[in-house]
C-alpha cells in the first residue's frame, strides 16, 4: 500500500501543475481525507518541499536520464520530483520505502510502461543523491553565468530573479537571500493587544509547552522555537513580522478614522484597531465574497468592536469621500517577497507581469488618494522585492500628485527604512520577507 502522505502530495501537486489552485487550498482538502496528523505533515513537506527544490531537482533528474525534463511524461516528471526530494532532504525516510511507492505511483498514474523508467532513475538518483553535479558555489573570480548558474539551478530560483537581485546587491546578498528562500519559515504571531500583551502571551503559551522568542522589530510579535499552537481564543494572529510593521507606518491613534483598502484576511485591520485601543473606526474593504467572509471572521475572532467591514469591487471608484485620517493600501502584487513561505510563487510569476501589477497599483493608489483627509496619512505596502511595483509606483503617484509628500519611517521602523525613509524588509539584512511601504501626507 503507498502511504497515504505520498498519494496526496502527488495529486496536489498534479494540481498546481495545471493550475487548479494555490498548493494552500489544495493541502487544506487534502488533510481533510487525512485522520493521521502525521500524514498531513508528511503531505505538506513533501510537497512545499518539491516546489521549493523543484529546478534543483529538474537538473539532477535531467543528468540521470541524460535527455531533458521536458521530454519526459508530466506525471513521471512530478513523481519523480517528489521522490528525489524525500531522497535528498528527508533524512528519516527509507530510501527503499520511496522508491517501491513512487513505482506504485507510476503504476497506478500511467500503467506498467512508466514504472521502468522511475525505478531506474530513482534507484540511480539514490546512490548519486550526494553528488548530483549541480553547478557548484562560485569563488569571488567567477562570471556572472556561474553566478546565476548556482543561484538558479543550485539554489532553485527562476533565472529572472536571481539576476534581478545579484544586479541589485552583489553575489553574497543575493547567495544569502536564496538561501533564506529555500529555509522552511519559523511561525509568527502577533499579540493581540484589544485582549493580551505580548509578555502575558508569552507566558500562557509557555504554560501550554509552546516556546516563543520575541520579534526583532515587530513589538506585538512572538516566533515559534517550539510546542503545538493551542487554539488563539483571540489572543494572537499568524502573522509574518514583516507584515506586522505595515500598520505601524500609518501611525494610528485612538479615535482615528481608518480605511483599510485591501483588507482581507484582516491581520492588518486588527493591528490598526489594537493600536487604536478600539476607539474610533476602521472600515476595512475587499473585493471578493470569499475574501470578504475570511475578513469578517478575523475580525469576528479578534473582538475588535470599532471594525466595520464594505465590499468594493476590484474595479470600482473607492465610495468614500475625503474623510479618513489614515488610508492603507496594502496592494495585491507579484508576491515574490515571500516566495519563502509560498515557494510555487517563483514558478507561477514571470518579469513581464511586474508591469501589469504596477498599473494596478497606480489606479489604485489613485483611487485611495481621494479618500484621504487634508493632513491625513496614505500608506502603500506590497510584498514584493521588485521596483517597478514599489519605488516607481509611489515616484509617479507623487508627480502626479504634488498635493502629497513622502514621510521618512520613524522611531523604530527606521532600523528597516532605506534611505529615502521607506519601510523595506530584506532577508539579508533583517532575516524578513522582503516587504515594502511608503508613508505619504497629504498636505493641509
Amino acid at each position: 500500500m503507498i502511504a497515504p502522505a505520498r498519494v496526496a502530495a502527488f495529486r496536489v501537486l498534479q494540481a498546481v501543475g495545471h493550475g487548479d489552485a494555490q498548493p494552500a487550498t489544495l493541502l487544506a482538502r487534502e488533510h481533510q481525507k487525512q485522520a493521521d496528523p502525521r500524514d498531513r505533515a508528511l503531505a505538506t513537506e513533501i510537497v512545499i518541499g518539491t516546489l521549493r527544490w523543484q529546478r534543483a531537482l529538474d537538473a539532477a533528474i535531467a543528468v540521470a536520464v541524460t535527455r531533458s525534463v521536458e521530454s519526459l511524461d508530466r506525471d513521471v516528471v512530478i513523481i519523480l520530483r517528489l521522490s528525489l526530494y524525500q531522497l535528498q532532504h528527508l533524512d528519516r525516510v527509507p530510501a527503499a520505502a520511496v522508491v517501491d511507492d513512487a513505482v506504485s505511483l507510476a503504476r497506478g498514474a500511467l500503467g506498467a510502461r512508466a514504472t521502468g523508467i522511475v525505478n531506474a532513475v530513482l534507484r540511480t538518483l539514490s546512490r548519486t543523491r550526494d553528488h548530483l553535479g549541480l553547478p557548484p558555489r562560485p569563488g569571488p573570480d567567477a562570471t556572472r553565468e556561474a553566478m546565476l548558474a548556482y543561484l538558479g539551478v543550485t539554489q532553485s530560483h527562476p533565472d529572472w530573479l536571481a539576476a534581478r537581485w545579484l544586479d541589485r546587491y552583489g553575489f553574497e546578498h543575493a547567495a544569502a537571500w536564496t538561501a533564506f528562500n529555500n529555509t522552511p519559515p519559523a511561525v509568527t504571531l502577533r499579540a493581540n493587544r484589544l485582549v493580551i500583551s505580548r509578555d502575558d502571551l508569552r507566558r500562557e503559551l509557555a504554560a501550554e509547552q509552546v516556546e516563543t522568542v520575541v520579534a526583532t522589530y515587530a513589538p506585538d510579535g512572538l516566533v515559534v522555537q517550539s510546542g503545538r499552537l493551542p487554539p488563539a481564543r483571540g489572543r494572537f494572529t499568524v502573522q509574518d513580522e514583516s507584515s506586522q510593521l505595515v500598520p505601524l507606518l500609518l501611525e494610528a491613534r485612538p479615535g482615528d478614522t481608518v480605511l483599510d483598502l485591501c483588507a482581507s484576511p484582516g491581520g492588518k485591520a486588527t493591528a490598526l484597531a489594537a493600536e487604536m485601543q478600539g476607539r474610533g473606526l476602521v472600515v476595512a474593504c475587499d473585493a471578493r465574497a470569499r475574501r470578504m467572509r475570511l475578513l469578517a471572521q478575523t475580525v469576528r475572532e479578534s473582538g475588535a468592536s470599532n471594525i466595520r467591514l464594505v465590499q468594493v469591487g476590484a474595479r470600482e471608484e473607492v465610495p468614500f469621500q475625503p474623510v479618513f485620517s489614515r488610508v492603507l493600501v496594502d496592494a495585491p502584487c507579484s508576491g515574490v517577497g515571500t516566495v519563502r513561505r509560498d515557494p510555487d510563487i517563483r514558478w507561477r510569476r514571470s518579469e513581464s507581469q511586474l508591469t501589469e501589477f504596477a498599473a494596478n497599483q497606480r489606479v489604485l493608489l489613485d483611487r485611495a488618494a481621494r479618500a484621504v483627509a487634508p493632513g491625513g496619512r496614505l500608506v502603500y505596502a506590497t510584498c514584493s522585492s521588485e521596483p517597478e511595483e514599489n519605488e516607481a509606483v509611489v515616484e509617479g503617484f507623487l508627480a502626479s500628485h504634488p498635493e502629497f509628500a513622502l514621510v521618512p519611517a520613524g522611531g523604530p521602523l527606521a532600523a528597516v527604512a532605506d534611505a529615502q525613509g521607506m519601510l523595506r524588509t530584506l532577508p539579508f539584512a533583517h532575516g524578513l520577507e522582503a516587504f515594502f511601504a511608503a508613508a505619504l501626507v497629504r498636505r493641509d
